[in-house]
């Protein structure tokens, strides 16, 4: 998925670089509220986890290749605008010190692998989240859902740039099919992952997961009172 040097125009190169700088000054704003003491040290460990998983690549045929992606997993952990910045990272380290990815299409990649995915997830999360049960375990389902359509929504919206900016002779329509199939089947891992990921940490501390704080809050809580409560209470 990552995008070289060269593979879009500058025109096009500019235009992505423009907008991913947009929405990261904007997540920088926004992340203030979705950070504190608890979940800033499990931004560093999603961070550490998307790293790894991207390292993974798949050949898909068309001269590409696909890749896990995470943006949905850092949004239901971490929250849409920390998950921009924590997605804005890792592609940056890549970028500049992997050479996954070229430095002049960064602003491309985190559009695509950045932004997209995770505003894709965070939307998909949400709307299926209405229609489950207002309990906690309701995240591992919508979570499952949003990586599922996060990954090929990222791999359309590549196809879309190759079209008004694409530079390599690829025909359009294999790159299509290859590109939309073979992410589907990633899609279908990666949905795969986030679900175990948010269900394990739900399990332990349902606290940590951003996307499940309303529906802890939305629970009913009861309070037992003690006998020696109750007993001072009755005296």
């Amino acid at each position: 998925m990552h995008v070289p040097d060269g593979f879009l125009d500058a025109p096009t190169s500019v235009a992505t670089g423009v907008a991913a700088t947009a929405v990261v000054g904007l997540a920088l704003r926004g992340a203030r509220r979705e950070l504190d003491d608890r979940t800033a040290p499990l931004t560093g460990l999603v961070a550490a986890f998307v790293f790894a998983v991207q390292m993974l690549n798949f050949p898909v045929g068309a001269g590409t290749s696909g890749h896990l992606l995470g943006g949905a997993l850092a949004a239901v952990l971490l929250g849409p605008w920390t998950a921009i910045l924590c997605m804005t990272v890792v592609l940056l380290v890549q970028a500049l010190f992997f050479a996954d990815g070229g430095i002049t299409a960064l602003g491309t990649n985190v559009t695509l692998m950045g932004i997209v995915t995770v505003v894709v997830g965070w939307a998909v999360f949400r709307l299926v989240l209405r229609f489950l049960p207002k309990r906690p375990s309701s995240a591992v389902p919508a979570a499952f859902a949003a990586a599922l359509l996060s990954v090929p929504a990222s791999a359309l919206s590549f196809v879309a740039l190759y079209v008004v900016g694409g530079t390599a002779d690829i025909p359009l329509a294999p790159l299509t099919v290859a590109m939309l199939g073979w992410h589907v089947l990633i899609g279908l891992g990666e949905a795969v992952i986030t679900a175990l990921t948010v269900g394990s940490v739900i399990a332990v501390r349902p606290d940590l997961v951003h996307g499940a704080r309303p529906l802890l809050a939305a629970r009913d809580l009861t309070i037992r009172q003690s006998p020696v409560a109750s007993k001072e209470a009755a005296s």
